[in-house]
């Protein structure tokens, strides 16, 4: 039985009618062909259409092997579409670190101009058995994320009971807090107006606090969607956003209806309930925004913290404080 595989029959076949149909579609685009005036009749005398011929043509043009006009094989390009040499380490060691498939592809993207989809990292994590984050790897992020000082603020608005004072004020009373991220050192203030400009003043207030007594500089801010802290459009004109924007401190903002991306400031919350708030009385608004400074001296230069492994922010401040200037 004869042995086709080799034939090149169908091959020359191709090559001779595209040799004979590239010089006369160029004649009939010159306007000198005698036979056709458009370039539809073309296409329609030689049982052709457009896309395919121009497909074909254009790829020709392009290279000027005439391999290019024979057909090509179908299916995906898998040998174009594997992933990039090296990267599946990369992205082992980030898993490691505690990070997920979204969080990987945003840190691969700085270093590398071809990077996979979330879901090609999410399949390489499969192929690894790493798809389920480990303690282990959640305490690896922790320690990571609690890395620098001032690298990200927390900041809320919360309402006070009114049933907490002997004499509750004449408007609805409110306090305001910032926290930061990696110490967990923690300020607050009393405001009688959720409006932004008090908001601004007061958290300016609290950035300086925090900057003269422990050496904090913030370099990220993040608060809610809430128009005292966010401004729809025009950021520059908008009080909070504008002292950010003077500041040098980046804003950023947590998702709608979910409070659980500012949970340490929420959390925050429980504590100064707890500790000040939940049980007592005070005699005017003045009287609990004493108690309040006093607590807050308590809560971060003598209060162990638990997420800090029983320091005190001030101190777990002083350690990180004293690891950069050893590096340095």
């Amino acid at each position: 039985m004869r042995d086709n595989s080799y034939d090149r029959t169908i091959e020359r076949n191709y090559l001779q009618k595209w040799r004979f149909l590239i010089p006369e579609y160029e004649a009939v685009k010159a306007g000198r062909s005698a036979l056709f005036k458009r370039v539809g009749d073309f296409y329609r005398h030689h049982g052709t259409c457009s896309q395919t011929f121009r497909k074909y043509y254009n790829r020709y043009l392009q290279s000027g092997e005439e391999a290019d006009l024979l057909p090509r094989r179908r299916g995906p390009k898998w040998r174009e579409r594997r992933e990039p040499e090296g990267i599946e380490a990369e992205i082992v060691a980030h898993r490691k670190r505690g990070m997920n498939r979204y969080e990987i592809h945003a840190v691969l993207r700085e270093t590398r101009q071809t990077v996979p989809s979330p879901i090609t990292i999410y399949r390489v994590l499969r192929r690894y058995r790493l798809n389920r984050r480990t303690l282990a790897m959640r305490e690896e992020k922790r320690r990571i994320i609690k890395d620098k000082l001032g690298e990200l603020g927390h900041v809320d608005l919360h309402q006070l009971p009114r049933d907490m004072f002997l004499a509750p004020p004449p408007v609805t009373a409110y306090i305001i807090s910032l926290i930061d991220s990696c110490s967990r050192l923690a300020w607050a203030e009393v405001l009688i107006s959720k409006k932004a400009l008090p908001v601004m003043f007061k958290t300016l207030k609290m950035i300086n606090t925090l900057n003269v007594t422990y050496g904090l500089i913030f370099q990220e801010i993040l608060s809610d969607n809430g128009a005292e802290f966010a401004a729809r459009t025009k950021p520059d004109e908008h009080p909070f956003e504008a002292m950010l924007l003077e500041l040098g401190i980046k804003h950023r903002y947590t998702r709608p209806y979910r409070p659980q991306t500012n949970g340490k400031v929420e959390r925050f919350w429980r504590t100064l309930d707890d500790d000040v708030i939940e049980g007592a009385t005070f005699d005017n608004l003045d009287h609990f925004a004493n108690e309040l400074f006093e607590y807050l001296l308590y809560y971060n230069n003598h209060r162990p913290h638990q997420a800090l492994a029983g320091q005190t922010p001030k101190a777990f401040a002083a350690t990180k404080t004293t690891a950069i200037q050893s590096a340095n």
